[in-house]
This record gives C-alpha cells, sequence and structure tokens, in this order.
C-alpha cells in the first residue's frame, strides 16, 4: 500500500471518517474524508490536523495533532498531501527532498502570495486543483511571476455514487442559500429582498457551515436561518427547494460542492455566468446567468416556479470516478502521467484580472 501523509494546517478541528454525515463539515473537510475513504483500500493514510488536540484512530486512518509533523522521518511515508498552505509544503520539502510531496489547492491564493509559483517549481512540489477554472486561474496567475510553473493539473470535488433525485414534494416558494457567509450572503440578501417585493410569498433558508462570522448586513423579510445542519439535513433541504439561491457576482468558487450536490439531487441552481467554476459544475443550462440583473434573477425565477427544470449531477464528480483519479495521480511513478488532466495556458492578462 501507498503510505500517504495528509497535513490540514488550517482546520479550526480535528475530523474524522465518522465526522462524515454526523458532524457539521465544509467542503474542503467533506472532500478530504471522502476521498481518504475511497482511497483507503490502495492507501494508508496518517492526517495531520491543526485544530487536533489529541491523536485518534479508526481501521483505516491514524489522526494526530499538527505538531507531530516534527517527528516525521524520510521512513514514514511515500508520498505527502498538504492541503492549500504551500509554505508548509516548501518546509517539508527541506525535510523530506526524495519524497513526493502535493500541494492539494482549494482556494484562490492572493497576490501576497506571488512568490509560490517559483518556490514550488524549484522544489519540486505538484499542485492539485479541484476544477478545470481553478487550474487555470492559477496557472494565469502564477505565469505572472514564474517562468517555469509547477506541474498544476485538477482534480474535481467528489459527490456521492447514491446522490440521485426522488419523490420529495418541491415547495415551489422556498430558494436555499447553503454556503458560509462570506460567499456572498450580503448581496443575496439585496437580491432576495428586491425579489420578495414582487412574489411576497418567497422564503429564502439560510444553511451556515458555521466556520466562519460575517457581516451580511439587515435580514431580510422572508429569511429562515436554519443554522449549521448534517449533511443528510442540508441534502433534504435541497431536495424539496425551488433551487439553490446563489445569485451573487463577488465571490468565485474554486469548485462549489453544494451547486454540484443540488443538481445532483434535482435541483436546480441560479449561479452568476463565468465566475469561478460555476459554468463548469453546473449540469445544463439555464442556471447560469448574469446575476447582476435584478429583472432577470425575477423572471427566471418566476419561470421556474411554473416549470422547474430538470438537471442531475455530472457523471465525472462521482466519488467512484474521482477516486480513480486520485489512485492514477498516487500511483504514477512520474510528473508526465498522460491521465492528467492539465488546463490550457492561461494568458498574464487573465491571471492577473483574477486575482483574489
Amino acid at each position: 500500500m501507498t503510505r500517504v501523509i495528509l497535513v490540514d494546517p488550517c482546520c479550526p478541528a480535528g475530523y474524522t471518517l465518522a465526522s462524515l454525515g454526523r458532524d457539521p463539515l465544509g467542503g474542503t473537510e467533506s472532500t478530504v474524508l471522502r476521498v481518504v475513504g475511497a482511497l483507503a483500500d490502495s492507501c494508508a493514510f496518517t492526517l495531520y490536523q491543526a485544530g487536533r488536540g489529541q491523536a485518534e484512530q479508526d481501521r483505516m486512518v491514524r489522526y494526530l495533532p499538527l505538531p507531530h509533523l516534527a517527528d516525521v522521518r524520510l521512513d514514514d511515508c511515500d508520498a505527502l498531501i498538504v492541503i492549500n498552505a504551500w509554505k508548509v509544503a516548501i518546509k517539508l520539502r527541506k525535510r523530506l527532498p526524495q519524497r513526493r510531496i502535493i500541494l492539494w489547492l482549494h482556494n484562490y491564493p492572493g497576490r501576497h502570495n506571488r512568490k509560490m509559483g517559483p518556490a514550488l517549481a524549484a522544489a519540486g512540489i505538484e499542485v492539485v486543483c479541484v476544477s478545470r477554472a481553478h487550474a487555470m486561474r492559477l496557472t494565469g496567475f502564477l505565469s505572472t511571476t514564474c517562468a517555469a510553473l509547477p506541474d498544476i493539473g485538477y482534480i474535481h470535488n467528489p459527490i456521492a455514487d447514491d446522490l440521485q433525485p426522488d419523490a420529495t414534494p418541491v415547495d415551489r416558494n422556498r430558494l436555499l442559500f447553503a454556503s458560509a457567509p462570506h460567499k456572498g450572503l450580503r448581496q443575496v440578501y439585496e437580491s432576495f429582498a428586491r425579489l420578495r417585493q414582487a412574489m411576497p410569498e418567497l422564503v429564502l433558508e439560510v444553511a451556515d457551515p458555521g466556520y466562519q462570522r460575517w457581516d451580511t448586513g439587515r435580514v431580510p423579510d422572508g429569511v429562515r436561518v436554519l443554522g449549521t445542519l448534517r449533511h443528510p439535513d442540508l441534502v433534504d433541504r435541497m431536495r424539496g427547494a425551488l433551487c439553490l439561491f446563489y445569485p451573487q457576482t463577488e465571490f468565485a468558487e474554486t469548485f462549489g460542492l453544494v451547486i454540484a450536490e443540488a443538481n445532483a439531487v434535482g435541483t436546480p441552481a441560479l449561479v452568476h455566468a463565468g465566475l469561478g467554476a460555476n459554468d463548469e459544475v453546473v449540469s445544463s443550462g439555464g442556471q447560469c446567468m448574469d446575476c447582476g440583473d435584478v429583472e432577470a434573477v425575477a423572471g427566471r425565477i418566476r419561470k421556474w416556479r411554473e416549470i422547474r427544470p430538470e438537471v442531475r449531477g455530472r457523471e465525472q464528480f462521482r466519488l467512484s470516478i474521482v477516486r480513480q483519479s486520485w489512485d492514477r495521480r498516487l500511483s504514477c511513478a512520474h510528473h508526465d502521467d498522460k491521465e492528467w488532466p492539465k488546463p490550457t495556458t492561461a494568458s498574464r492578462q487573465e491571471g492577473d484580472a483574477h486575482v483574489a
């Protein structure tokens, strides 16, 4: 078995495979656990987590507090995966010069991270993004300061194989926002308040993963704050909603797990066209639009209330498919893996225009 050390230097609390479906989790933590669980028959994982207080172990994975990473030696692993923190990956390269290191990126680096491109390339660290759009934007950003780019590719975040539409009745007056508040909730509230002036029977439910506080302004009439839900409960709210209501133009998702999950259970998502990975993740046309046009948003909601579009999740996001991509990535002996999906080269202008 391939021995893999996975390092999460940013998580606020420890999490285990048992947390899936039981505890409220952010998209990154959920993705990590799904991938680890899917690969457990071919990889022996040890997870080092920033928010963990004590060691734990289940039948497949060891979980250790992040400070224990200082004890890792060359013979302890075959590969290391570091989540988001490129400087941690560079430090590990200095200690473990003969081990494979992958930076699994779930966010967009800001301008203060311009040195990461040359540093990752010099250290021979691979970068796994979570969508083609994410990889293209990173490539454009790093191209502004890096002549020789690191190896950049992407593997989509996974959704469960068994997420399918069912016979849940749809409340055509109920909309759902299911993301952290910093992901455009203030703008969503403004859009909903205007929408409700024309359709006062509308209700907006807001499910918050609970890992970040954010000033979202006044909460409009008709909003029901659900707080933090377990994943099965969130899926139930998705199934019965008219749509995932996400008409914001400011926060670019690197993937958009809730969008993919909503489509998988038959719920359309109203999202801004051309923003982040929105166009890549939604499963059919008509879900992406100019969300800065309030009248167009209102018209789309009216249309969907009359005839809700039939949508399905993209099969390439299924865990069984994503697992194969990770299997190939972790098992390939060289960096020139022909199965490794890479973005087309982005221009310097494109990279600069999208820097967070």
